[in-house]
């Protein structure tokens, strides 16, 4: 019999014009397979309600189409569930789906679709909020905040943003209990990532896994604007757990306090919570599309990853310059500014 399977589309995430996705899913999905029907999203929140009801109608697969928010919007709905979720990324980062080694591409990840090829994989939940990518708080969560209210999407206004309120945010103390006993960090930010990436191939936690029944914990510790560059280059080239700044753990369940309430973030969105926070691993909790070549296939560096490297690097070949002069940092923040604005 065939699938009844359902696309859940959000037409202003990321920065790419979704109004020919429907004419490519009539053309390319196998229909020998799948009986379809596309739902646009209205507002946030949207894609959950639509996402419930597909599954109370008894779909087998439902379908993302968006960013990193609009796949945990309809997962979150089908956690625990028999009902698959699939993906055809199009938003600014997509973390997962890059995590996944699902082609950025509508037409190859339609095909993948086709292919239907099944894992039950594990997520996790921050304050009893399911996520699939990363969670966390301090800078990351912070800057979450901003690039949302800045309004506009994309690489290029996250870096921005980062760059803006980089030297300006104060590191903060967390009180951190795991299974072997309570630890204190002053952190600039605490990831928790049950995926490796935060998106755009910037690699938060090179060696996360969805299938160890594990969370990867990112505690970096405080560095000066001179080893930002090197941070930088380590997040995207996957070697960022070797920072000597950078501490990590796995764990199933831990509980953070902080000083007071703060934001923090769940696959990039970012809400406001009370100074204690949850985070625990559900293992095998939701039913994944994945790619059936993924481990053929090399993740290749994207645009942006490639411009970010070629920047810091030369940053890092006047880095000697700039510590000579009372004011490096904001020469060093001018630089990078610069050179994203062209």
């Amino acid at each position: 019999m065939k699938k009844n399977i359902v696309f859940i589309m959000n037409p202003i995430s990321g920065t790419v014009s979704k109004v020919g996705i429907p004419g490519l899913i009539e053309k390319r999905l196998d229909k020998n397979k799948f009986d379809f029907c596309v739902a646009p999203t209205e507002y946030p929140g949207h894609a959950t309600e639509l996402a419930k009801k597909a599954v109370d109608e008894g779909a087998e697969v439902v379908v993302a189409v968006g960013g990193d928010g609009t796949v945990n919007e309809v997962g979150r709905a089908l956690v625990n569930t028999d009902t698959a979720l699939g993906i055809i990324p199009c938003g600014s980062g997509n973390g997962l789906a890059r995590h996944l080694v699902l082609p950025i591409n509508i037409k190859k990840s339609i095909d993948i679709i086709n292919e239907y090829k099944v894992h039950r994989l594990d997520y996790g939940t921050i304050n009893n909020i399911p996520f699939f990518c990363t969670c966390g708080m301090g800078f990351d969560a912070f800057i979450s905040m901003k690039f949302a209210e800045a309004g506009k999407r994309g690489p290029i206004t996250y870096v921005q943003k980062v760059l803006e309120e980089g030297l300006k945010y104060e590191p903060q103390t967390y009180e951190i209990e795991a299974d072997d006993g309570t630890y204190k960090y002053k952190a600039f930010l605490i990831s928790i990532a049950n995926a490796s990436q935060y998106g755009n191939n910037a690699y938060i936690a090179p060696q996360a896994s969805m299938s160890d029944g594990l969370l990867d914990i990112i505690i970096m510790e405080p560095f000066d604007v001179l080893e930002a560059p090197q941070v930088a280059i380590e997040l995207f080239n996957k070697t960022l757990d070797k920072n000597l700044k950078i501490k990590t753990f796995k764990a199933r369940h831990i509980h953070i306090h902080r000083s007071e309430p703060g934001v923090i973030h769940y696959d990039g969105d970012p809400i406001m919570t009370d100074a204690d926070v949850d985070i625990s691993l559900v293992p095998k909790g939701i039913n994944i599309i994945v790619n059936a070549h993924g481990d053929k296939e090399q993740r290749q560096p994207n645009a942006v990853q490639n411009a970010f490297s070629e920047l810091f690097f030369n940053i890092d070949l006047i880095r000697r310059d700039i510590t000579r002069q009372s004011r490096k940092f904001q020469a060093l923040n001018k630089i990078i500014l610069r050179k994203l604005n062209i």
